[in-house]
């Protein structure tokens, strides 16, 4: 199979590394939920990722993959531990698209933040429209865009912040099978062409689904049940375009799956 197995002991400082743009080091978070109980999301997690990488952490649900992204963007900060690396942009699971804006005002709003005028905001964000497949629909409202093309304005948004570095949060999740599918390969490629033209960006891609980490990242992170650790990294050694049928990302997916099983069998003996 062509993959690497790596588990660090838990316990042991990760060496110092050159030139991370994600930095992780023995980080713990708890925090107060809604009704005022306190939750451990995650504990002593370890984590990096080299410039212009795609890493994918999957685990199950309420395993604190959500606040390990918050923790890369500087959203909330560790109770323990040390987090460093370049700024980030989130894009979060929901496109969070303005209804009163069209969609080239929605893709250009992170530069009206930062202060860019509207006009020349526009510009830069109608720029990329066409390769998006996002042409004709500049002055679209979000409501008269597809599931797909909402998620394409949110991405092109988070393109548009000016981050090297981009943490996506289940951002396909909420797409039918068939949509999903053809927004994961045109992902991929929109990743790869950016990457030809500026230098590719560093990812962190939060998913539950395998088989989607497997077809995008580099490299996966396997997060155990809360509280969140990484008890797996798996390095994925297959060439692009990948096709979900062939025989390695069929046993990369079952591989993965056999891990996360792992993790809870881990877990249940812990509790």
């Amino acid at each position: 199979m062509p993959t690497e197995l790596r588990s660090p002991p838990p316990k042991a400082l990760a060496e110092p590394r050159a030139a991370e743009a994600i930095a992780l080091e023995r980080v713990s978070r708890t925090y107060t939920d809604r009704r005022g109980a306190r939750v451990r999301a995650l504990e002593d997690v370890s984590l990096h990722a080299a410039p212009g990488e795609l890493l994918a952490v999957v685990g199950p649900s309420g395993c604190g993959k959500t606040t390990l992204l918050e923790l890369i963007c500087r959203l909330q900060a560790p109770d323990r531990g040390n987090v460093r690396g370049e700024p980030a942009a989130l894009m979060p699971q929901r496109d969070l698209l303005l209804p009163w804006l069209d969609a080239l005002d929605n893709a250009a709003l992170a530069l009206r933040i930062a202060g860019v005028p509207r006009a020349h905001a526009r510009e830069r964000a109608a720029a990329l429209f066409a390769q998006l497949g996002l042409d004709g629909f500049e002055r679209a409202s979000p409501d008269e865009l597809s599931g797909g093309m909402r998620q394409r304005v949110a991405f092109l948004r988070t393109l548009l912040s000016g981050k090297r570095v981009l943490c996506l949060d289940e951002p396909l999740s909420a797409l039918d099978a068939i949509t999903r599918a053809d927004m994961q390969e045109w992902l991929a490629a929109a990743l790869e062409r950016e990457g030809s033209q500026i230098g590719r960006r560093t990812v962190a891609l939060v998913t539950h689904d395998v088989e989607e980490a497997i077809m995008l990242a580099d490299r996966v992170a396997v997060l155990s049940p809360r509280p969140g650790r990484v008890i797996a990294e798996v390095d994925v050694q297959i060439a692009r375009p990948r096709a979900r049928t062939h025989a390695d990302v069929l046993a990369l997916r079952e591989h993965v799956l056999e891990l996360l099983g792992r993790g809870r069998t881990r877990e249940g003996d812990r509790a």
